[in-house]
């Protein structure tokens, strides 16, 4: 499968969304999380979606447990949380696996396009996150595996990846990136 349009995942709502839905529009899929060092990235993202959506930015977040057991909530507690703390409004999934052998399959084929990018060195959180990864694996940085919450990957608008920014990288960040996808 070349594009993300080959792909469908559960909303927040249990309706099932149809990838192809967003032909044309550039992505930003970001496995998140409630209860994380990271939950504050919920307002850069929504910052980011509040400027960029009539340009034709989506952002699209799926809940993930699999890190730390941060994102322990049923959809709804999920969705409230973050409507009421981080005004988010932009798409939500279902809680998702984005690793092991139920991975969804939008995340099997993101990671097969895209690997590890490495953590933000300038990050106080990456040192940390390094020494934990190290010890579990002293080769994680070479396998594609999703390594926390708040991975995200923009996709252009034919649907392929573009790049994959990890956890370590504030929204603010990708700003340019983003910007760049959108004048295409």
């Amino acid at each position: 499968m070349n594009t993300i349009y080959n792909f469908t995942a559960l909303s927040n709502k249990g309706t099932e969304v149809n990838f192809a839905d967003y032909k044309g529009k550039v992505l930003l899929i970001v496995n998140t999380a409630s209860k994380c060092g990271f939950t504050p990235q919920y307002d850069g993202l929504e910052a980011l979606y509040q400027k960029y959506k009539e340009k034709g930015l989506v952002i699209i977040g799926f809940p993930c447990d699999q890190f730390g057991h941060q994102e322990p909530g049923t959809n709804e507690e999920i969705e409230e949380f973050c409507r009421l703390n981080h005004g988010v409004t932009f798409p939500l999934m279902s809680k998702t696996e984005v690793n092991g052998d139920a991975a969804h399959p939008i995340y099997q084929w993101l990671k097969s396009q895209a690997g590890f990018a490495g953590f933000n060195p300038e990050h106080p959180l990456t040192k940390i996150l390094d020494e934990m990864f190290t010890k579990a694996d002293p080769d994680y940085a070479s396998k594609p595996d999703i390594k926390w919450n708040f991975t995200k990957f923009l996709i252009s608008r034919k649907g392929t990846v573009v790049c994959r920014f990890e956890p370590t990288t504030e929204p603010k960040e990708m700003e340019e990136s983003i910007d760049k996808e959108l004048e295409k």
